[in-house]
């Protein structure tokens, strides 16, 4: 489960693109953040993706990537043209592909290495849905989670919002503001659509004689749509981008990214994942919750990227990345689903946890952590381009000792331990699957 959003030239105060995702996976399941330059292949070489394999191209751009561990895809990305894109799980009426087939991560990163622009990524995915479909096994340790896909594709000129139901899609450029969660969207108006789109619908009995054609309401699936509480999540983040047209900003895109809707926030208080800013809390109906966050600022001097690396975008920091240079510094091991302090992931994911043992502890250091992250923003903006790389990794590298010193200060404040005890319970079997001790 995830929530992405976008805002065009007109809707963003400097006239840049500005777009956010956070990316919902399962507690346990690290997301690598890393970089793939660009490279050549010969003819006739194949590619590995998740459960399939398929022809490579002779040539891929270099990729920035949020990606789960255990799966070739991604779940966020931009590449080094300055496109960027995010997908969302859907849950359609059409029947998913479970085996040799394309996930819809592996079709984001495919459309990143192949697409300089966002209505070439759609291309992309459109071709790409049509030679080898897509669904598959999409979970960690769940390996009955299948779903269709959505997507926002955007490049620093314009983005396009395409959502899938099997073979089938339907695509809206984007006029100011968009997001999109787990469910689709598009109704009676979009841009361009797959030819067969309305005539399936038709023979299916999904739309009936004299009635107008809507996407969502055509190919929706009803009850997986509903208890995803996509409705709550993208209502959220799309009030909050139209209460700011010609506003919004990389430091709303970051309060978007971090929203609970409640100002006292619980989180062992609620049932669905119903805040934009998710954190797991159940096995049946909250056992996702953010894993990664990302966000992209495309403007006409330039593209900047932020992205935390770390679950728990209320709980972390976002560092800014050009795609230059060295673009990442050294992050340690590539994490995996078990505890190592020495990753990025898991070294943010210890404060993470804590936290969430008692909510409010995370006071403890949030006036810190906001004043970083404004000095990082104006660090951005005011240094030379020959100092990027310099700055990424000393962004890094102050965010990895600060987390090291909040870690302490949160356990030397004993929790309440106020949490309703299912939700105790549930962090404490994730905790013990990967060997993760909290004081």
């Amino acid at each position: 489960m995830c929530d992405t959003f976008v805002a065009v030239p007109g809707a963003t105060r400097d006239g840049s693109v500005i777009f956010g995702k956070n990316s919902d996976r399962e507690p346990n399941e690290a997301q690598c953040l890393e970089y793939h330059p660009a490279a050549k292949y010969s003819k006739n070489q194949t590619l590995e993706c998740t459960h399939l394999s398929i022809p490579q191209v002779e040539n891929t751009y270099g990729v920035l990537l949020c990606r789960p561990f255990w799966m070739w895809g991604a779940e966020m990305g931009a590449n080094e043209k300055g496109l960027v894109i995010g997908n969302e799980a859907v849950f359609t009426k059409m029947p998913i592909k479970k085996t040799h087939t394309l996930t819809g991560m592996d079709l984001l990163r495919l459309a990143l290495e192949r697409a300089s622009t966002a209505q070439q990524g759609m291309e992309v995915i459109i071709k790409l849905l049509s030679d080898f479909g897509q669904g598959g096994s999409c979970g960690y340790e769940d390996k009955n989670l299948f779903y269709h896909n959505s997507y926002i594709l955007a490049d620093k000129n314009e983005a396009w919002v395409l959502e899938t139901s099997g073979p089938f899609w339907a695509a809206l450029k984007v006029k100011n503001g968009y997001s999109i969660s787990n469910g689709l969207t598009i109704g009676k108006e979009f841009d361009k659509s797959h030819k067969g789109l309305i005539d399936n619908a038709r023979q299916k009995g999904w739309l009936k004689k004299g009635q107008t054609f809507h996407f969502a309401k055509c190919y929706s699936d009803w009850m997986f749509t509903t208890f995803s509480a996509s409705g709550f999540r993208r209502n959220t983040s799309y009030d909050l981008l139209q209460s700011q047209m010609g506003k919004i900003d990389i430091p709303l895109a970051f309060k978007i990214l971090r929203n609970h809707k409640h100002k006292n926030y619980n989180p062992g208080s609620h049932l669905l994942m119903d805040s934009v800013c998710v954190h797991a809390g159940n096995g049946l109906t909250r056992n996702s919750g953010t894993t990664g966050s990302f966000v992209a600022d495309l403007g006409k001097g330039g593209n900047i990227f932020w992205a935390t690396g770390t679950a728990g975008p209320c709980t972390g920091i976002f560092k800014p990345i050009w795609l230059e240079g060295d673009v990442l510094p050294d992050l340690g091991p590539a994490p995996k689903g078990i505890y190592n302090p020495e990753t990025l992931w898991w070294q943010h994911e210890k404060l993470h946890r804590s936290v969430l043992k008692d909510y409010s502890r995370v006071s403890l250091y949030w006036e810190e952590r906001d004043k970083m992250e404004t000095f990082f923003c104006k660090k951005v903006f005011t240094s030379a381009k020959k100092d990027r790389i310099k700055i990424t990794r000393q962004t890094f590298a102050k965010s990895r000792l600060a987390t090291e010193n909040w870690i302490k200060k949160v356990e030397s404040h004993p929790a309440k331990n106020s949490l309703n005890p299912v939700f105790n319970l549930y962090w404490k079997k994730q905790n013990k699957k990967a060997g993760l001790k909290l004081i």
